[in-house]
């Protein structure tokens, strides 16, 4: 068990100002493993204090400096690859080589990215009569999400101190011991004290503290399009930047011309990482009509394969898995087709649901219009090509997405979906490229040279 009783403020651990704490449990047994302060709106005024006072010398740092040290960091977390891979497994539940490969390393390279475009990226340039700066928008407030901890701080915290900006991270409640590993990689990589500042806590009440803090300049927030709308309406009424990733209900969208058999599988592949608590998932297969029925066969036998416990943790919290359930249960009462899984608990202890499959799902039920983000799939026939179109871009979400099919023929239909970034015929995960989504997905863009942007204001002198 690990107990921690303090703040990464100002370049320090610093006592909470409570003496509450947040107790983290394993999801895969249900046991407490560690506890955590329970930040005030005291620590969020501290740490935004000492981010202020950070500024204009981080600020002023050159921009290669800043680079070296976000180079250093990134050195710093791969010495803690196989820690941070074991804690994720433990208050998250991914499957240790999932939480290896994707929570350890993907934010790995994510901050090698950052420590490139802090040396490389144009921060000044000439138009015109004008020199055109680019130019850190000041303290940003950095609230990330439980399903990927470590990758969503670096996706936040790197651009940001590639940019010159100061930083205050409040990550999720249910996972924050890797933000404690983070801050003492931070630390170690010699970022100046205060330009990073860790506080724990409670979303409604850290959380809210820091996006509503006068001295916040941008609030960069990950979850859900509920609590996205709260932190904009925060945020607008004090013009203050937001940066917003929020809800998703992807569409794998499988053409005539597609390799059938593959784009089923690496479907239900993606669904099923990370047990579906992924906001970019592939949660709603469409299929030609002609060859539905093969299709469903398909993903039956596909998604046999991922056992509860084994292939798919569990999810992060009793509530998350109640939620997710209910989901379930709703699909079989609006008349979908249970082909795999079903509402009933696969394992008796942890948080565990069936990996499921629907079939004859229509467009406008609860499954296939809501998020659900759970390892739940929605298999939905299509007539012809305007149909899958209108079904695809028929939700209020438009984070990510998928086409598989000749390649020309995929490209066409991609660029007309109403979405931030899609796979063709399952195209590699790219970390350079801007994720992000129209719609109610969200407000902006990270990673690569698109999120540093999020981070930067612009200056115009003209001569």
């Amino acid at each position: 068990m690990k107990a921690h009783d303090a703040m990464y403020i100002g370049g320090e651990w610093r006592p909470a100002s409570s003496t509450d704490t947040i107790a983290v449990i394993n999801p895969a047994d249900e046991q407490v493993i560690g506890h955590v302060p329970a930040g005030t709106a005291a620590d969020v005024d501290a740490a935004v204090r000492a981010a202020r006072a950070a500024l204009p010398g981080w600020a002023a740092t050159p921009p290669a400096e800043r680079g070296a040290r976000i180079a250093a960091l990134r050195d710093a977390l791969a010495a803690r690859a196989e820690e941070i891979a074991a804690t994720v497994t433990a208050e998250l539940g991914a499957p240790p080589q999932l939480a290896a490969a994707v929570h350890a390393g993907l934010p790995i390279a994510v901050a090698g990215t950052y420590a490139e475009l802090a040396a490389t990226h144009p921060f000044e340039e000439k138009v015109g009569n004008s020199t055109v700066y680019s130019e850190p928008v000041g303290v940003v407030a950095a609230i990330t999400p439980w399903n990927y901890p470590l990758h969503q701080i670096v996706a936040k915290v790197a651009p940001a101190l590639a940019a010159g900006c100061t930083i205050v991270l409040k990550p999720a409640e249910d996972t924050p011991l890797v933000a404690q590993l983070f801050a003492e990689a931070v630390h170690e990589a010699g970022i100046p004290a205060g330009v990073f500042n860790l506080v724990t806590g409670l979303g409604p009440v850290a959380g809210q503290a820091l996006a509503e803090h006068p001295d916040v300049d941008l609030v960069s927030f990950t979850g859900s399009t509920a609590v996205g709308r709260r932190i904009g309406a925060l945020a607008g009424g004090a013009v203050k930047r937001v940066a917003l990733e929020l809800g998703g209900k992807s569409a794998n969208v499988i053409l005539p011309s597609a390799d059938l058999p593959k784009a089923v599988a690496v479907g239900i592949a993606n669904v099923m990482s990370n047990s579906g608590q992924t906001c970019s998932a592939w949660t709603r297969m469409l299929i030609p009509a002609d060859r539905y029925e093969e299709a469903v066969a398909l993903a039956a036998a596909a998604v046999a394969k991922y056992v509860p416990g084994e292939r798919v943790g569990p999810l992060v919290n009793a509530k998350q898995r109640e939620r997710v359930r209910g989901y379930i249960e709703k699909g079989v009462e609006e008349g979908a087709r249970l082909v795999a899984g079903g509402p009933e608990a696969p394992r008796e202890t942890g948080y565990y649901v069936s990996p499921t499959v629907f079939a004859d799902v229509t467009p406008e039920m609860t499954i296939a219009q809501e998020e659900i983000f759970g390892p739940v799939v929605s298999l939905l026939r299509y007539e012809d090509e305007a149909d899958a179109l209108a079904i695809a871009n028929g939700t209020e979400y438009g984070l990510a997405g998928a086409v598989w099919g000749e390649p020309e023929e995929a490209v066409a239909f991609a660029r007309r979906m109403e979405t931030g970034q899609v796979d063709i015929n399952g195209g590699r995960f790219n970390p350079r490229a801007p994720f992000g989504g129209y719609k109610q997905s969200g407000v902006g863009r990270e990673l690569g040279a698109h999120g540093l942007s999020e981070y930067l204001q612009t200056k115009s002198l003209q001569f």
